[in-house]
């Protein structure tokens, strides 16, 4: 049976759905902000007249946009929100969270969040979470015959389809591939799939027969397969991919995973030595290596080799 376990890294949450050691779904979290579901009491800091939303501030500095706020709240008042989608950083700006009234009287618990209700582990099954996390990076998924290039836009992650084969051979073969990255990146919101263009009608109907299918299982609505190969899925949207971390803020992706790949380091010595990009070295905040060096409890240094990808940090236990 399918479960979610939680690694609480420094600087990040980590989840994945696992069952028969096989990663089904994957989930990150950034502890700067607060995930949906979270229930919090935020200050009311302008509402328009007559309308029931506002723009709020929540205790550790947070903008939300809140809905269904009542009548009598007014500009200054503190209210009790749940967050119904997290903040999303965008090229250029930043979407505010989303949550809506849930009222101090409110019977309703909603589900709790994956990261409150999974099993907490101290490390995942060795190299599950580097698989998602590599792929999440190239934002690329292979499968026999071509691969998935996926990317980020305002508007919606769109997935491409390149390989070889007729064009329903390879939108057969790529739907397997589909249902692995909606889960695995944790998509949601608007996603655009460009199929190749089958011609006759029967194959279109057989790709969304086998995308139905593959689907199954993940809470979605979509289109039908149109005669450009064209297909939308509309999913639950809150808070943002990891491929939306990686197309944002991939320094600060890549400065955690330094993080994780130091307190996996083994070896005798009372050093952990981190070797990262430059630009890797300014986004490890001081707190971190603070916590690095608790959990390790070695003693922490950072050296910088311009020749290392972001990616590419190594960590090694050294004497002296």
């Amino acid at each position: 049976m399918a479960n979610w376990q939680i690694e609480e890294g420094i600087g990040e949450s980590r989840a994945l759905l696992i069952e028969n050691d096989q990663i089904i779904g994957a989930k990150l979290f950034w502890l700067s902000k607060d995930c949906a579901r979270t229930i919090l009491m935020a200050k009311i800091v302008s509402r328009q007249a007559g309308s029931s939303r506002g723009l709020c501030l929540s205790p550790c500095g947070t903008e939300i946009n809140a809905s269904g706020l009542p009548r009598d709240a007014t500009e200054g008042s503190d209210v009790r929100l749940i967050i119904t989608r997290e903040a999303i950083a965008e090229r250029g700006r930043l979407k505010r969270a989303q949550a809506r009234y849930f009222g101090d009287d409110n019977p309703n618990i909603p589900p709790a969040s994956i990261f409150a209700s999974g099993d907490l582990v101290t490390r995942f099954p060795a190299g599950l979470w580097e698989d998602v996390w590599d792929a999440a990076s190239s934002a690329q998924i292979d499968f026999p015959g071509g691969s998935l290039l996926i990317s980020t836009t305002p508007a919606m992650t769109l997935i491409d389809i390149d390989g070889d084969g007729s064009p329903r051979e390879l939108a057969l073969a790529a739907v397997p591939a589909i249902a692995q990255a909606v889960q695995w990146f944790d998509i949601g919101g608007s996603v655009g799939i460009d199929f190749p263009t089958i011609q006759d009608k029967l194959g279109r109907k057989q790709v969304d027969a086998a995308l139905e299918a593959a689907l199954a299982n993940w809470p979605h609505e979509r289109t039908a397969i149109n005669g450009f190969g064209f297909v939308q899925l509309v999913a639950r949207l809150e808070g943002p991919s990891l491929l939306q971390r990686f197309a944002t803020s991939r320094v600060g992706a890549c400065a955690r995973m330094a993080l994780r790949r130091g307190e996996m380091a083994e070896g005798a010595g009372r050093i952990l030595l981190l070797t990262v990009h430059p630009a890797l070295k300014a986004k490890l905040k001081e707190e971190w290596l603070v916590e690095l060096a608790q959990r390790t409890g070695k003693e922490v240094r950072i050296e910088t080799s311009p020749s290392l990808a972001l990616e590419a940090a190594q960590a090694q236990i050294i004497a002296q």
